[in-house]
């Protein structure tokens, strides 16, 4: 699989991000970002409707997947420059960007920062805050001590309806992995991300064409917390799917369409 530098800028380290990039240069490009402890084979299932429309960009979060690891707390600005210089190095002016939860931050991120280049941006599964510093810590204190074992059950948890995992028990196991295989470094930086990003004041400067997808049964980042967020975003549209967290893998072709009906 292809691996791309990304070089230090400023006082951030470099990095080495595993990513996959469909060939076809006649459509325009949308950039797909994962959740936290997972990586780019999350998409899977959504890949041909999305391909439809764009040419795609799946790439992994540094410490995710095929990406490089690191020791160091990571930062929303950080994998967010991340996504600019990767798409510098790639040759792409604009581009679409769609993030799940982590991913969704990072897209927040983008709009504040980089909306200009941005066609459509997908918000899904996220919020501009997500929980209190103080639970975040008990996290990363635990997975530092146990690894990623003690947290995997409840994540799946909350992640998928009790049916969604009653009815699709392999689609489960493949998430299960990805969570077991995820660099304990790279799980822990990237949850410092996650418990210091704060868009509640900033989310109002967003001003790329804007959908934000949001689950009924989300518990992560609740239909109140997408809500919020599109209220936010100035003409910000809100669409509610049948889902728990991961929209994307629970519900792949209503998550698809509403991305595909937006860009539309």
């Amino acid at each position: 699989m292809p691996l791309l530098d990304i070089k230090p800028l400023r006082d951030w380290p470099d990095a080495r991000l595993g990513y996959d990039f469909d060939s076809d240069a006649d459509k325009p490009v949308l950039i797909l970002a994962h959740s936290l402890g997972v990586h780019r084979g999350m998409w899977a299932a959504a890949l041909p409707a999305l391909r439809s429309r764009w040419r795609v960009l799946r790439y992994d979060l540094r410490g995710h997947g095929e990406s490089a690891s690191t020791d160091s707390a990571l930062s929303v600005e950080i994998l967010g420059a991340d996504v600019l210089r990767m798409a510098d190095q790639l040759g792409l002016a604009r581009f679409a960007f769609c993030g799940v939860s982590l991913g969704g931050l990072i897209g927040q991120w983008l709009g504040n920062h980089a909306s200009d280049r941005i066609d459509h941006l997908f918000l899904a599964n996220t919020a501009m805050k997500f929980g209190e510093t103080a639970a975040w810590n008990v996290r990363i204190d635990l997975v530092r001590e146990q690894g990623l074992s003690p947290v995997i059950p409840g994540t799946l948890e909350r992640w998928f309806t009790a049916d969604f995992r009653r009815a699709q028990p392999e689609i489960i196991s493949t998430i299960r992995a990805m969570l077991t295989n995820c660099s304990p470094a790279g799980y822990l930086a990237c949850c410092a991300a996650v418990r210091d990003a704060d868009f509640r004041s900033t989310a109002a400067q967003i001003h790329a064409p804007t959908l934000v997808l949001g689950g009924s049964f989300d518990p992560v980042s609740t239909p109140a917390d997408s809500q919020a967020l599109a209220a936010q975003v100035r003409g910000a549209r809100y669409v509610e799917l049948p889902a728990a967290h991961l929209g994307a893998v629970e519900c792949p072709e209503l998550f698809s369409q509403a991305m595909l009906a937006f860009a539309a």
